[in-house]
């Protein structure tokens, strides 16, 4: 069981951790502060869910598992929009 809980959450948590914080380098080097802010509050969040497994503590896990579900679609809305899938669009006509 130990392996398993491990594999399944450590690892992917800790890859997730490396990602936000790369990302926060190149965020510094730009004008962009507001993803530096949410940057921020994802690895204080990345921190709680670490502290939620390891303690086996449910509010915190479930806490995490809906941020990581908003976190994903919101990244995945950047990705749809800088892309211009579908409707997504930065050109506005008038």
């Amino acid at each position: 069981m130990g392996i398993i809980r491990y594999l399944l959450l450590y690892c992917p948590t800790n890859i997730l951790t490396v990602c936000v914080l790369e990302r926060q380098i190149f965020d510094f080097l730009g004008y962009q502060w507001a993803p530096i802010l949410a940057n921020f509050v994802h690895i204080i969040i990345v921190i709680l869910g670490l502290f939620g497994t390891i303690q086996y503590r449910p509010r915190y896990i479930t806490g995490y598992a809906v941020w990581l579900v908003l976190w994903v679609t919101w990244n995945v809305f950047v990705i749809c929009f800088y892309l211009e899938a579908g409707d997504l669009s930065k050109v506005i006509y008038l």
